[in-house]
């Protein structure tokens, strides 16, 4: 009898995924909770395991197709299967890096690229091939197909009153004739379809826009006092908690302060109602190749500097994994976005909904300020606060952002919760 490959039950906020690659094809032999397909849906990619060991023998839903849960994939015919799909009864020649397990980052990059994973070399645990290893070796193919490419050969500008000759024309040259002359003519174009991720970051991104009345405001922020606090205690923090000491723990704390004392901003509406949450999950939003995810914190009033750097590590390795769950994505009351670590200067964050705010972190730039009369020199970072203002008003959106101000200029108001 066979046995069906189901598509997993789906969250309530997911209602179909798209069928992205087969790791197996009809014959292959497979094992007791191999993964045989991966799955994308708006937020994650899901992996689907083999039911039982046997032989796959039919495909019904091909790369590409769109399914729900619930739908037959494949059908398998059970077989005993001692350890692998192909047991060898002499040693290898040689380590075989097909045989590697691999993330589903990796083999993603591997199928949307038409790679071979031998050909790669891997730097990870047991030669295990990394998200790094492939985006590497794509880089040294781009560099080596461009320079197959001649670049245009230009001419000289005539002399002044010089009469044009026929072949300074900027016509175009035949194909043959411009080959033979090491110019390339080439304009290449490629169309691709949009990922889950990033059609659902759209769509979210027009419906912040079109149903709230989204303002921002600005303030900026003197980082020198935080930069002397974790300069001079981030080595015992590292040796105690095993974990590094950043700038993000900081402004989760002074965001809680500033929320606990503004509920408001803290809110989201629903139809007619507004719903005030009493806790803190705070959203972190994380930029990929797929598009912008927003891993959330749960609790967050709860943890202390070391669980909230803890976390956020632990988020940045499930992102590069490709292993966030839903769970890990799901609600949220307030989002904080770090455009600094790419060079931005200053932006307006666009609102996550049903969240009604959103702080945007910048760059820090050493700039000269007046201090007591005198002009110094201070890290100084901008914030921006985009909130809908349905719901906050301009008062309590400035006073909330100086509240963030003044936490992060006087760390002790964190540490002794005052």
């Amino acid at each position: 009898m066979s046995i069906e490959v189901l598509v997993p039950h789906l969250p309530e906020s997911v209602s179909d995924a798209t069928l992205i690659t087969w790791h197996k094809q009809v014959g292959d032999t497979v094992i007791k909770n191999e993964n045989l397909v991966d799955l994308e849906t708006d937020k994650v990619v899901l992996e689907v395991p083999a039911p039982e060991s046997g032989i796959l023998r039919k495909i019904l839903q091909q790369d590409g197709a769109i399914v729900v849960g619930g739908d037959i994939l494949a059908l398998l015919e059970p077989q005993a299967v001692e350890a692998s799909p192909t047991t060898a009864t002499t040693e290898p020649e040689h380590d075989d890096e097909s045989d590697i397990p691999l993330s589903p980052s990796v083999r993603r990059l591997i199928a949307e690229n038409s790679l071979e994973p031998s050909a790669i070399k891997g730097s990870g645990k047991d030669g295990r091939l990394t998200k790094t290893d492939v985006l590497d070796y794509l880089h040294k193919k781009n560099l080596q197909d461009a320079q197959l490419i001649v670049p245009v050969e230009t001419q000289a500008e005539p002399p002044a009153g010089s009469p044009i000759k026929e072949q300074d024309s900027p016509i175009p040259l035949p194909k043959e004739e411009a080959k033979s002359r090491g110019i390339s003519n080439l304009r290449p174009e490629q169309r691709v379809p949009m990922t889950r991720l990033r059609a659902k970051v759209a769509e979210r991104l027009l419906q912040a826009q079109q149903n709230a009345a989204m303002l921002t405001t600005f303030n900026e922020v003197n980082m020198q006092n935080v930069i002397d606090l974790r300069n001079q205690y981030k080595e015992r923090f590292d040796q105690k908690h095993h974990v590094k000491l950043g700038f993000m723990s900081f402004f989760v704390k002074a965001s809680i302060e500033a929320l606990k004392r503004f509920p408001a901003i803290n809110a989201s509406i629903d139809d007619n109602d507004i719903i005030y949450h009493g806790y803190y999950d705070i959203g972190i939003a994380v930029s990929t190749e797929r598009g912008l995810i927003v891993p959330v914190l749960r609790d967050a009033d709860q943890l202390d500097f070391a669980g909230i750097e803890q976390s956020i590590v632990d988020f940045g390795a499930k992102t590069r994994a490709g292993t966030l769950t839903y769970d890990d994505l799901k609600g949220g009351t307030f989002t904080i976005t770090n455009g600094g670590i790419f060079g931005s200067m200053l932006s307006t964050p666009i609102l996550n909904p049903p969240q009604c705010a959103i702080l945007g972190m910048h760059a820090i730039k050493e700039r000269p300020v007046v201090e007591n009369g005198q002009i110094v020199i201070r890290p100084i970072m901008y914030l921006a606060l985009s909130y809908d203002h349905r719901l906050v008003d301009g008062r309590e959106a400035v006073q909330f952002l100086v509240t963030i101000k003044e936490c992060l200029e006087a760390p002790a108001h964190l540490l002794l919760n005052i």
